[in-house]
């Protein structure tokens, strides 16, 4: 399991401060936990994570190698606003199945059962996190989110990750453009893989690279394909690689 920083934001504009930054609508925190990201102002990725209400505060729940850039981030935008951004030393459980009294739903898939925060660490899981996240089609933080991501080619939309009716925050404007006049070109896709081939390692179609094969499990892949070169076979180091299912990143 990815190691997570768990941080929590509190004062009383924490959640205007985040309503301005986040591509989801912090609203919903009032029903379940948010998933969500910062952008940079040219549309492109810096961090994904999840948002949970805490009370008046909102626990931040990202990757252990994301934790010191968010809290940059955060703390450059944040000005004289009210807003105190904390470590905490609090734990990321998760499981599968109905969530427990103290857990929510995961709000990117149902499949993907639930998460809640503790004071001690998890010990008791056994889930093949990565199986569920290919037969899903669900990026994970460092390996399908990368920078300069754009976060509509990996599924943020179907993963509930963003909200085109919250209004403005920082990269909304080329996502909202990319959502509504853009045909998106290159994405994420499932793929059957025979054999086995590195994470990172270039699809070629052809002799023409045709995307990056990324995470596997049971003989199949998640892949960051250009549609237009990904039709048929591909190979990567050896392996031989067929798209198997096309996914909303293939449409406007």
């Amino acid at each position: 399991m990815t190691i997570r920083r768990i941080l929590r934001i509190s004062g009383a504009d924490t959640h205007d401060f985040l309503q301005g930054l986040v591509t989801n609508d912090v609203a919903k925190l009032k029903e379940a936990i948010v998933y969500a990201a910062l952008l940079t102002p040219q549309g492109k990725y810096l961090a994904d994570f999840f948002l949970v209400p805490d009370g008046d505060a909102v626990l931040l729940d990202v990757a252990e190698t994301l934790g010191d850039t968010v809290v940059q981030r955060l703390s450059m935008y944040k000005l004289r606003a009210d807003v105190a951004i904390a470590q905490t030393d609090l734990h990321l459980h998760r499981g599968l199945g109905d969530a427990p009294k103290d857990g929510f739903a995961d709000p990117r898939a149902p499949a993907l059962g639930w998460r809640a925060y503790r004071d001690a660490p998890q010990t008791d899981d056994t889930t093949d996190w990565d199986a569920l996240r290919v037969q899903h089609m669900v990026p994970e933080t460092g390996v399908e989110l990368t920078p300069d991501t754009f976060i509509l080619e990996v599924g943020f939309e179907r993963l509930n990750g963003v909200d085109f009716r919250k209004g403005c925050y920082v990269g909304q404007e080329v996502t909202a453009r990319m959502k509504h006049k853009t045909e998106l070109r290159k994405g994420l896709a499932q793929v059957r893989v025979d054999g086995a081939a590195p994470v990172g390692t270039t699809l070629d179609a052809d002799g023409k690279a045709a995307g990056v094969l990324l995470t596997q499990s049971g003989g199949k892949g998640i892949a960051y394909l250009r549609f237009d070169r990904a039709s048929g076979a591909m190979t990567a180091d050896g392996a031989k690689v067929f798209r198997v299912q096309a996914t909303e990143s293939d449409s406007n």
